[in-house]
């Protein structure tokens, strides 16, 4: 699987390249706090899969990078994905990194 860096998803948020963000915790997390992801729960990836991209970059993103990796292995091994990239320590390392 494929990784991403807080630093790098900064860089390209910064140039406004054209990629997709998919955050995949709950609501109340997203409410808590978030990057501006798309917000599709875990739980629902397989029915709404759909509506993540396979032709740009798909940056896969929850609260420390484990659910996001699961939800990047299940879409690779399932779907035929090859464009996702798990965020490196999620929005911990986010806020870690950049504050919220």
């Amino acid at each position: 699987m494929k990784t991403i860096t807080v630093q790098e998803l900064k860089k390209l948020i910064d140039q406004n390249a054209d990629f997709q963000l998919i955050d995949v915790r709950e609501p109340h997390e997203y409410e808590d706090a978030n990057i501006g992801g798309y917000l599709i729960p875990l739980g629902e990836i397989p029915v709404r899969f759909e509506e993540i991209s396979k032709e740009k970059q798909v940056i896969m993103q929850c609260r420390s990078g484990a659910r996001s990796a699961n939800a990047a292995m299940y879409l690779e091994q399932n779907h035929g994905y090859s464009n996702l990239y798990n965020l490196e320590g999620g929005i911990l390392a986010w806020i870690s990194a950049f504050g919220e």
